[in-house]
């Protein structure tokens, strides 16, 4: 272990030790953005990028494992993604089929898809639907995995998913648009059944949702941090912690 190294772990412990634990958010949304940018600065491919910001999702998920989140939503495709060249889109759904399988492995994660199935390659649907078959017992962190997701196109289905369940049901819409509200367009959303995320990280230094979880970020802290994802270290998601615990939630009142 060099200086630097010993520097910044004593760092990150006197960062940690600060933190109130009581004030941790229990669901934390991560735009996990700069992949390409990291790999372009370091010399390396696209795909190298890529690749090393999924090596860093376990790293994450262990934090978050021992400050007590408890579901973590990582956005790792989106919608606008598939407009992206064919020898960059195929190599990424290769690499985030593994890291998927990677977590359903680990026996630790209880894995949850959101997003289109319909617009995915077979293969990646039958990737996601198994890991999720598989952890569907799993008692610790709920990890949902954003593949083919955008915003608008989760509150499209859920307004369709909607419509259809009531159709079903013989509903007039004069009827349905009677009871339609919040609560009943929440309940077709991919994350039906979950908190809404208190905290909302993205890398990178951009500072935009693109996006992500439109409908359930109305209420969430969000943090903006400079560094490129694959170089998100323990300490960065310590004082985002710390930035969120220090806040005052008000809800708008």
């Amino acid at each position: 272990m060099n200086f630097r190294d010993l520097v910044y772990r004593l760092y990150a412990r006197r960062v940690e030790g600060r933190l109130d634990h009581d004030q941790v958010p229990k669901h934390i949304g991560v735009i996990l953005d700069g992949n390409r940018r990291w790999a372009k600065a370091s010399g390396g491919s696209a795909v190298q990028g890529h690749q090393a910001g999924a090596d860093k999702i376990s790293e994450l998920l262990g934090w978050c494992d021992e400050t007590d989140v408890e579901v973590v939503t990582l956005w790792m495709l989106s919608t606008d993604n598939f407009d992206r060249p064919e020898h960059e889109l195929k190599p990424l759904l290769g690499i985030i089929e593994n890291t998927v399988r990677n977590l359903a492995a680990d026996g630790r994660w209880r894995v949850h898809h959101v997003g289109t199935l319909d617009l995915l390659p077979a293969e990646t649907q039958t990737v996601l639907k198994e890991a999720e078959e598989a952890t569907a017992g799993v008692e610790g962190i709920i990890v949902n995995v954003a593949v083919g997701y955008g915003g608008r196109q989760e509150i499209a289905d859920a307004v369709r998913s909607l419509l259809l369940e009531h159709s079903s049901k013989g509903t007039t819409f004069e009827e349905l648009a009677e009871i339609v509200s919040t609560d009943l367009i929440s309940e077709h959303l991919y994350t039906r059944g979950q908190p809404d995320p208190d905290l909302v990280i993205r890398t990178s230094g951009e500072q935009r949702l693109s996006g992500f979880m439109l409908w359930q970020s109305a209420h969430s802290e969000y943090y903006f941090c400079e560094v490129f994802w694959p170089a998100f270290r323990k300490v960065d998601f310590l004082r985002a912690l710390r930035d969120y615990s220090a806040r005052h939630r008000r809800y708008g009142a």
